[in-house]
């Protein structure tokens, strides 16, 4: 998985392999802010040798501070709660959503991912009827279970209490039993030089995954996302088939969507019929 460092004007693509453990310390952190490494190897069932080689494993890629005893997420590393992100620009992402759902039939398998505005398309997919609908959401459970014939299928695993969501190896392993006729996902940030990026890597690895079975990519994301670039390279651009936003984007992200061949429709401008 390629891992993406801002260092200077230009970031800085190195190929990275994350191992479990770092993956459960970051989950950790995002649940409790901070954590004692005695603490961080007890719950994790290692020693804390074992936990100090991965933190500084983290900390030189910036997404933790070391601390005298312990250990905490970057502020810059951190993503907005998810209730914040919900309440954050409502217009953009429910225009956004509208206009995704629009190139969703009746009847279509399709993914959602748990990002907030995956959230708000779920909700306006409301009224389409026979949807198979596969997510790690629960925020989209919760918009579309019982509703018009729909089938929803819930990725198992721990669910996370910042979000309601459901990440790591059993959630990876549930959604690779599916193909999917449309993936809906989202980004932390949209860049020209490091594209879509996301904040976690459980989530990036199942986004991966999601991508690489489904028939067709959209992704939404509003314009605040426009020139920000989180911790962790997400999907590929050459895996995304359209970018459904609120504005159109600024020159770079323009030519950089350009050069991938990536659809823009901007919600309300544009005819967003299905790909």
């Amino acid at each position: 998985m390629q891992i993406t460092q801002a260092g200077g004007r230009d970031p800085l693509h190195v190929v990275e392999h994350w191992s479990h453990r770092e993956t459960e310390i970051l989950d950790a952190l995002r649940r409790f802010g901070s954590c004692r490494t005695h603490d961080l190897a007890r719950r994790l069932d290692v020693s804390e040798e074992t936990i100090r080689r991965n933190v500084k494993r983290l900390a030189e890629r910036g997404l933790v501070t070391r601390m005298h005893g312990g250990v905490e997420l970057r502020e810059t590393g951190t993503e907005t709660p998810f209730n914040h992100r919900m309440q954050e620009n409502v217009e953009g992402k429910e225009a956004i959503a509208a206009a995704a759902a629009l190139m969703i039939r009746d009847g279509e398998s399709l993914f959602l991912d748990i990002g907030s505005t995956a959230a708000y398309v779920a909700r306006a997919l409301r009224h389409q009827r026979n949807l198979f609908i596969v997510t790690n959401a629960l925020s989209v459970v919760n918009a579309l279970v019982g509703r018009n014939d729909n089938r929803v299928f819930f990725a198992g695993g721990e669910l996370r209490v910042t979000d309601g969501s459901a990440l790591g190896d059993e959630a990876l392993r549930f959604v690779q039993r599916f193909n999917f006729e449309c993936a809906i996902l989202t980004a932390s940030g949209i860049s020209a030089e490091a594209g879509f990026t996301l904040h976690d890597p459980a989530e990036a690895t199942i986004a991966l995954e999601v991508a690489r079975k489904a028939r067709r990519r959209i992704m939404v994301a509003d314009a605040s996302k426009f020139g920000h670039t989180a911790p962790m390279s997400g999907i590929p651009a050459d895996q995304i088939d359209s970018l459904v936003t609120n504005a159109p984007p600024p020159g770079a992200i323009a030519g950089f969507l350009a050069r991938h061949d990536i659809r823009v429709v901007v919600a309300g401008a544009d005819d967003p019929d299905p790909a």
